[in-house]
This record gives C-alpha cells, structure tokens and sequence, in this order.
C-alpha cells in the first residue's frame, strides 16, 4: 500500500468525471435539456410550474442516491444526474419568479450569496473545492450542493439578463459564450484553476438555456424553429452518444493511481493575483455592455407587423371558439397572471411571466394555426401588442393593462 492510501479507509476511486472537452460538450448539452424539457413538461403537457418542481424534486432524490452509492465514475449515472439537477434547479428558480414575484435580480443575489456560503463551508471542511478531489462522500455531497445552486443561480442570472437587454435567442448565446472564453484565456495566462472551473461551470448554464431557446424558439423570433419538444429529444440523443462513446472509451476515467497522473502545474501566486484582476475588468466590461444594451430599445417578436386586417372582424366571441379550451384556458390563465402581477407594480415578474405566454402560443401554433387561421391571426396580433407594452423599455401600466385586458377579452 502507498502511504497515501495509509489511513484513508474510506476513500473512494474519483465519483466525476476527467475534465476534458468531452466534459464540457456534455455539461452544455445537459444545461440546454434541463431549460427545453422543463418547459415542455410545464407548458405543453400542462402539468404546471409547481407540479413539474415537485416531480423532478422526487425524481432528483432517486437518481441522486444512486449516484451516491456508487464507489465510482460511472458516466450513465453520473450525466443522468446533472441532466437531473439542471431540470430541478432551473424550475425553483422559475418558482421564485413566476410564483413567488422575486424579481430576477434579488434571485441572482441570493443565489450568488448562498453559492458562496457553500463554497466557504466546503473549503473550511475540506481544505479545496478541486473537482479532481472528490473522493469521500462528505465532498460529493458538497460537490453536488454547489451544482445545484450554479444551476439555480445560472437561471436566475440568464433570465435577469434577457430582461434586461431583450436580445433574440441567436444574439443572447454570445454573451456567455464570450465569457467562458475569457475565463479560458485567463487560465491559459495563469489564472487559478480551480476557479476558471467554477466560473466556466456556472456560466454553462446560460448558454445552455440560450442555446435551447434558439433552438426551440420560431423563426419569427429569430430562432430555429424545432420548438421544445424536438430541441429536448436532439440534445438528449447528443448526450446519450457522447455517454455512450465515454463509457466504451474511458476517456474521462480518473486514474485510480495519482502516481499515473501527469503531475500538475504549479501554482503562481503573483501570476494568479494578476488573473483575478483580469477577471474583474472583464466583469466591469460586461456590465457595462449590460448597462449599454438595457438602455436600447428592445427588440423582440412582439415588435412584429400585428395580424392582418380581414381576421379583425371577427366579434370576440368568434376568435377562440374553434380552439381546444385547455389550451385557450392556459392561455388566459398566464395573461390574468401578467396583469395581477403589472397592476401589482411587479414589472419584472411580469416581464417573466409573460414569457411563458410567448413560449406556450409559439410551441402550439403548428397545432393551431390550421384550426382557424383567421382566429390564430387575430390572438397572435394581440398577443404581440400585450408583448410590446409588457416589454417596453420603459413600461406604462395603463397601456400594459389595456393590452393585456383585450387580449383576455379575445380569449373569452
């Protein structure tokens, strides 16, 4: 025996993966199924925010026991519960803002807040917060702690976002996407390690979600039109190939014996300091470019030309009648939802919340739209000015409220 497994009874072999380029194609995958899936289940099967929440919570406790008795990496189990964990915390963040009214910038903070909370526990218990030392259980629970709150935190700080600046779907991926390569810079120039990790870790998520929603979104949104269902089941497909290539290769197995490792760099304090620096300049950058692009007028689906003028006869009776009344029910329901929330002075929530109005007409109109196209016109005009003045650069409630009351009047 080594002596540095004397004394060491309970150590595991590594329960996570080898950090490759492997590992972060999949973790992008998974972070762009748990925005999709969580949206189908919630949307489009009707389940509601709050029962989809409860399931995954179920369902996340299962899978993660049995990530947890394991004694290894094992890539099914092991990406199965990160695909888990991206669903469970994307949907309490969306709890806190559609359910709860927390505006997106207090989630943020708060999420932020609690992420570091963990950090600062786990480094005070542990000595590190190195992905490669995850092995004892006391770490991975830890480890899985953190996941869990980078997802919820990614969410709140994606959405808070979007909000913001009112980017298309196509557009929103570049933010991120340019952040995780200045992270990548920096630690290639020297930056600590393991906190590039954890920041690139985090900021996965966004891009996932924004990835997903271009994906999804209809190409009148300027996106690519495949809608949730579809984006959900191509990124699941990718994830179970590269699963599946992983677990035939053992190409991101952690050797068992540290000697067979290659011995890593060594640390530069000076260098490190310098990095972290760095970072905080890119972290003013983009708050500025945030700052810049929330002050611009938004543009969005909802800016487009309202519907065309033969279907604005119709009485208001007329306009939903051929539709199925769930789906017209759900509809409504969302848009009562929006207008508490602006009568309320809840702006933010709002803006939130009718984003799923957006998403549930934009998933059923190949349903719909061949029902009765002169009725589709008529609510897709509507629902893009309730849109607009939801989402105007500088909201005026009247107008928000009439928008939103003649578009409950169209649905019935």
């Amino acid at each position: 025996m080594t002596e540095a497994g004397v004394g060491t009874p309970r150590r595991l072999l590594s329960k996570v993966p080898e950090v490759t380029v492997w590992f972060w194609i999949i973790k992008i995958l998974c972070t762009t199924v748990g925005e999709t899936f969580a949206d189908w289940i919630n949307n489009s099967l009707g389940f509601g925010l709050i029962v989809t929440a409860m399931l995954f919570t179920v369902v996340l406790i299962a899978v993660m026991v049995w990530q947890l008795r394991l004694d290894r990496y094992v890539p099914f189990v092991y990406w199965l519960t990160v695909v888990v964990v991206s669903v469970t915390g994307t949907l309490y963040t969306d709890i806190l803002t559609d359910k709860i009214s927390t505006p997106l910038v207090l989630s943020t903070g708060v999420f932020a807040v609690i992420l570091a909370i963990v950090f600062g526990i786990w480094y005070s218990r542990e000595g590190t917060l190195s992905i490669h030392s995850i092995v004892t259980l006391r770490r991975e629970l830890f480890y899985w702690l953190a996941i869990l709150v980078t997802f919820a935190l990614g969410t709140a700080a994606g959405d808070w976002t979007l909000a913001l600046t009112g980017w298309s779907p196509g557009t929103s991926v570049l933010l991120p996407a340019g952040l995780i390569l200045a992270v990548v810079v920096g630690w290639r120039l020297g930056a600590n390690a393991v906190l590039a990790f954890w920041l690139a870790y985090i900021l996965t998520r966004p891009l996932g979600a924004n990835l997903g929603d271009w994906f999804s979104s209809p190409a009148s949104d300027h996106g690519l039109g495949a809608g949730t269902a579809r984006t959900s089941v191509l990124f699941l497909a990718a994830i179970l190939a590269v699963v599946v290539y992983l677990t035939l290769s053992r190409s991101d197995i952690v050797d068992k014996d540290p000697q067979h490792r290659p011995s890593p760099v060594a640390a530069n304090p000076g260098r490190e300091r310098i990095m972290l620096g760095y970072y905080a300049v890119v972290a003013m950058l983009a708050g500025a470019l945030l700052a810049w692009a929330s002050a611009q007028p938004h543009a969005s689906a909802s800016d487009e030309p309202a519907a065309a003028p033969p279907a604005a006869t119709l009485a208001p009776g007329e306009v939903a009648a051929h539709f199925p009344t769930a789906e017209i029910t759900k509809f409504r329901s969302i848009t009562s939802d929006t207008l508490t929330k602006v009568q309320a002075g809840r702006q933010a929530a709002a803006t939130a919340r009718i984003k799923d109005l957006e998403t549930a007409w934009d998933q059923d109109q190949d349903t719909l739209q061949p029902m009765d196209k002169p009725g589709w016109d008529v609510l897709d005009g509507k629902i893009d000015k309730a849109l607009k003045a939801v989402r105007a650069a500088t909201p005026d409630p009247a107008t928000e409220t009439q928008a939103l009351t003649n578009l409950l009047a169209a649905l019935g």
